[in-house]
Parts: structure tokens; C-alpha cells; sequence
């Protein structure tokens, strides 16, 4: 200890993690010795996600886009960072290392230099030039493409992305790119996953991590990307997109990218010279912070969407998984994911929409906050009391249908019918998701002995972590870290400085030292259980009638409005 201005200083060595989501970033300043968080800071995107306009006011077509201004993440970066080092009352040169995850697929154009093209005068009111959002779902008759000429070649790859990829994928927004805009795709030096180009703005140097390609790029350590001729056919004149549009060097996640900048340094407020950690995808990564680096164990990753992280020793073709690959998760393993794309969303969505002005005022008088008074009315209910079932598909499916254009079902509703019932639907919904994400695991013969989530809604939200339990017939364990992703990027940040430079020499040492330990458990209640096996059934009729073919009602319905929406707007400014 020291004085220094009258303020006692704990002298040590530190690291920063920051983790991108969809709606904010997160940053923790984390002791490297005991994992300790010593400061947050959060920042929300002035913009959020764009899908009905952009910036300048331009009307966004409709059909799925999820647009967002790279501007807001340098915003983002600029003040977390800076408030972590003031919050914590410590000198930047204490800081050994920085590291950085992204929401993925989230990609953006660039120029040679990465300078994002929507920042141009040209391309201000082109769509295609901003970033597009994991969820940008607008892209998916050309992931339809990629798997319809993938299967007819033959490809291995899709293998490893049980069995077809979707539009939150890379290559199908590059499709739609190339296709809706051409000659931005002409300009465009480089397509950049948002973490890799965060890691280039502090670095200055153009990386690619091996945790978005693996998972979201159709690349993998043996193979690399797909060859030329598939992108051919694919689509003629993009054969040369791999060495033309994704420069830079690919580096593994937990090694280092670079060190920051003087320029970074002016930003940000770390000291030039400081280490910066391999950009790596929010959730494939985010199981260090959890203690999860062996096989058995599934980490979910629960905010907006949910992501299910799981390891294995032996590849094993899993139909429906977001994909696999080697060493992109922890190395020496193969690395599972698993995904939902609409958890927190729902929510988000009933509570925007669908709560009457007397809820409103009654959760203000009780000094609680919506989700909180609905799961607190919502846990008044027993299982299956409500009467209701839904399908979590309000943002299509990620896990096992693989498929964006799916939408939303509630079924037996009646005019008792009330919010917290439809909120308890909607949770109970996503706990079957994940149920089924688990049985297909497990029917393809990869264990599953554990269950631990994280997140802000797995701490703080006990109703809906006792109906995952009691959905699961399994103990959920929640993880300890409230920022378990950005407390997971300031562990991998401590491996890539390595001891010289006041982090670890190994993985398994910086995890021992720094990850948070479980802080509670739910167990299943044996009387809830057998009424949600019951439930579990129907959901799963539900799930294969209209996710499986046998009516494409939903597609019809997404069609027709999108070319009525079109129609409209014709007409409104004919």
C-alpha cells in the first residue's frame, strides 16, 4: 500500500475485459491474482439496434435487418475503459492486459485501413455499409444458398454446422452485400468481425480470431475456409472473396493480437504499450469465467438470446448445433455451440408491448422493475395453470432447426387470459428450447452431467432459473460472475500476457485463480417435474409441425407481409 492524494492505492496487476452485447458494452477491471472485479462500467449504444431506420432517418426495408453504427462501440470503448481506471483508483500502467468479445456474427465493411464504409458521405444512407448485427436476419435465402450448393457438392463443412448454417452466419450477410450493393462491395477492403475490429482499433494491427471464424465463418483449423470454386458456384465473381475481402492474419483465441497504440492510448486512457488479447466470440469463450474448461459441463451464456457452450474430447456430428470445431473454445478440445435466439428479447418484447398502464404504476409503487413483478404474479401460478404454451421463435430458431424465417407461437390463450401468464408461457418456452437443445446433445451420445448459466438474468431472476431446473429435471448451478463474459475476456487477457508480463503461463493456472465460483443452486421440484414433462410433449408437436415442414404457415405469413409492407409504402409515397 502507498498513499498517494490522500487515497490508498492497491498496488498489483490488473486486467480488462470488455464484452460488446447487444445493446451495451461491459467492462470489469479484474485483479489477476484472485479475479477479483474491482470496477464496472456500462454503456449502452446511443442508436441500439437499428431495424426500422438508420441514422440519418432513411426508412430500413423490411424483411429482417439489425443494423448498428460502429461509432457507438468506439463511444463504448472510450468511456468504459476510461470510468474502470477512475472507479478503481488505479494507474493505467498497472494494467497488464486488455481483452475484447463480441455478440457474433456482427459484421461491418471496411476500408483498407479500417475506417467502417456507413462513415463515408457515399454510403451514409446505404444499409448494407453499417454493421450487421448477429440477429440481421435479412440475409437468409443466401445461407439457404450456401446449404442448398454445399449439399449438392458435398462439402464436409457442413458437418460441423449440424447440418446447414443460417443467415446470422458471415457469408450470407457478404452474399447479401455483394448482391444488394454492389459496388460497396467493390469498395469494401475488408469484411471484419466487430471484435476483431475493435482489437484493430486498439492494436492497429487486422487479426481474425479462430473463435467467430471457427463458428461463424466456415473455417477451421485443418481445412481453412471453403475453396475458391465452391464461392463460384456459389456465386460467380465472389470466388476471390476469402483472399480479396477477409484479410488479416488469423490468431488463436488466448494469444495476443498486439499492444495498444498511441492513438488507442489517447482513446481509451491504457497506457501505449499495453497487451491486447485475441478478439473471441461473447459465448464460445465466456466459459473461463465460469470455471467450465472440461468436457460434462455445459455453460449457458443467457441475455437477449442464449447460447449453449459445451466441450468434448471425440468430434461427433450433432444435427442442429450452431457448429464445432478444434481449440476455438478451450484449446485441446473440441468446442460445441448451441444456440436461442430470442431468451431476454421475449421479455423485453411483452413488457414494451403488452403491460397495461396499471401494472406499470403498481410495479413503481412496489419499487420493482417490470421483469421482476411479472415473474413475482407469474410465480403465483403452478405448472401448467396458466393454460398456455408458446414457441420461442419470436426471433426465428437457432438450435435445432436452423432457421431465421420460423416465428412465434402462443397457443390457448382465452379471455382470462393475463400478462403474467403469457410471461410465465414465455419463459416455461425457452426452458423447452434448451430441454430439446440438451436431448440432442445427449441422443448423439455427448454427456451432459452439469448445467451452469450465467448472466444477468441467472442472478437475478430466481422464478425463471426454478423453471429452467424444474423443465431440465436437472440442478442448475448459476455462475458467480454477474459480467461473465467480459470477467471471461479479462482471464483470457491474463493468458495472453503470460507470466512475464504479470498474467499466467497457462490456462488452466489463470482460470484456478480467476474464475468466479458458483454462488447458487436450483434444484428440481419433483411435483413440478411430471407437469412439465407433460407440457415438454406438446411443445415438441408443436416444434416438428411447424418447424419441420409440415406446415410452412409462418413463411407464408413472413412473405406476405413483407410484400405487403413493400406495397404500402409504394403506395404511401407514390
Amino acid at each position: 500500500l502507498r498513499q498517494r492524494n490522500k487515497r490508498v492505492i492497491i498496488m498489483g496487476k490488473y486486467t480488462i475485459g470488455i464484452d460488446f452485447g447487444t445493446l451495451s458494452a461491459r467492462c470489469v477491471l479484474v485483479n489477476v491474482a484472485d479475479g477479483k472485479e474491482i470496477a464496472v462500467s456500462v454503456c449502452g449504444y446511443r442508436h441500439g439496434v437499428m431495424d426500422e431506420k438508420l441514422p440519418s432517418g432513411k426508412a430500413l426495408p423490411p424483411g429482417g435487418f439489425a443494423l448498428q453504427e460502429p461509432q457507438d462501440y468506439v463511444e463504448a470503448l472510450q468511456t468504459t475503459i476510461r470510468e474502470v481506471i477512475e472507479k478503481g483508483r488505479i494507474r493505467p500502467e498497472e494494467i497488464c492486459a486488455a481483452g475484447v468479445d463480441f455478440t457474433s456474427c456482427t459484421m461491418l465493411p471496411v476500408k483498407e485501413d479500417g475506417t467502417p464504409l456507413c462513415g463515408t458521405e457515399r454510403y451514409r444512407d446505404e444499409p448494407n455499409a453499417y454493421v450487421k448485427l448477429w440477429k440481421h436476419h435479412s440475409a437468409q435465402k443466401y445461407a439457404d444458398r450456401i446449404n442448398e450448393v454445399a449439399k449438392q457438392r458435398g462439402e464436409d463443412f457442413l458437418k460441423r454446422y449440424g447440418g446447414k448454417i443460417s443467415s446470422e452466419w458471415m457469408f450470407p450477410k457478404i452474399m447479401e452485400t455483394f448482391c444488394d450493393a454492389p459496388e460497396l462491395y467493390g469498395e469494401t477492403g475488408s469484411f471484419m468481425e466487430a471484435a476483431d475490429w475493435i482489437v484493430m482499433l486498439l492494436t492497429g494491427r487486422m487479426t481474425r480470431n479462430t473463435s467467430s471464424l471457427g463458428f461463424k465463418a466456415i473455417w477451421n483449423p485443418r481445412d481453412g475456409y471453403p475453396p475458391e470454386d465452391f464461392f463460384k458456384e456459389l456465386m460467380p465473381g465472389m470466388e476471390h472473396v476469402v483472399s480479396e475481402k477477409l484479410k488479416g492474419e488469423i490468431i488463436t483465441i488466448g494469444s495476443c493480437a498486439g499492444r495498444v497504440t498511441r492513438e488507442a492510448a489517447a482513446l481509451t486512457g491504457l497506457k501505449e504499450g499495453t497487451i491486447v488479447a485475441a478478439g473471441h466470440l461473447d459465448a464460445a469463450g465466456a466459459s473461463v469465467g465460469a470455471g467450465v474448461i472440461t468436457p460434462g459441463r455445459m455453460l449457458i451464456m443467457m441475455g437477449t438470446s442464449s447460447c449453449h457452450e459445451l466441450l468434448a474430447e471425440q468430434e461427433v456430428y450433432v444435427p442442429g448445433v450452431c457448429g464445432y470445431n478444434h481449440d476455438c473454445v478451450i484449446p485441446g478440445y473440441i468446442g460445441y455451440e448451441a444456440g436461442q435466439s430470442c431468451v431476454g428479447d421475449h421479455f423485453e418484447w411483452l413488457i414494451k408491448h403488452c403491460v397495461p398502464e396499471a401494472y406499470c404504476r403498481e410495479a413503481e409503487t412496489s419499487g420493482l422493475d417490470l421483469n421482476t413483478y411479472l415473474s413475482g404474479k407469474a410465480a403465483g401460478k403452478l405448472p401448467g395453470e396458466t393454460g398456455l404454451i408458446a414457441l420461442d421463435w419470436w426471433n426465428g430458431n437457432r438450435s435445432i432447426l436452423v432457421d431465421g424465417d420460423l416465428t412465434g407461437v402462443l397457443v390457448g390463450m382465452t379471455l382470462k387470459t393475463r400478462p403474467e401468464d403469457i410471461y410465465r408461457a414465455l419463459v416455461e418456452a425457452t426452458a423447452y428450447g434448451t430441454r430439446k437443445i440438451i436431448e440432442n446433445y445427449t441422443a448423439c451420445g455427448i454427456a451432459i452431467d452439469e448445467v451452469i448459466i450465467s448472466g444477468g438474468i441467472a442472478r437475478k431472476n430466481p422464478f425463471i432459473m426454478q423453471i429452467y431446473a424444474d423443465v431440465l429435471g436437472k440442478p442448475i448451478r448459476i455462475a458467480g460472475s454477474r459480467q461473465n463474459a467480459a470477467l471471461s475476456s479479462a482471464i483470457w487477457a491474463a493468458y495472453a500476457a503470460g507470466e512475464a508480463n504479470g498474467g499466467y503461463s497457462s490456462l488452466e493456472e489463470a482460470v484456478g485463480h480467476m474464475a468466479a465460483p458458483i454462488v447458487r443452486t436450483y434444484e428440481p421440484d419433483e411435483t413440478a417435474k411430471p407437469v412439465y414433462d407433460i407440457l415438454y410433449q406438446e411443445y415438441g408437436r408443436l416444434h416438428d409441425y411447424f418447424g419441420r415442414g409440415a406446415n410452412p404457415v409462418m413463411k407464408t405469413l413472413k412473405t406476405l407481409s413483407v410484400e405487403q409492407k413493400k406495397a404500402n409504402e409504394r403506395g404511401r409515397y407514390a
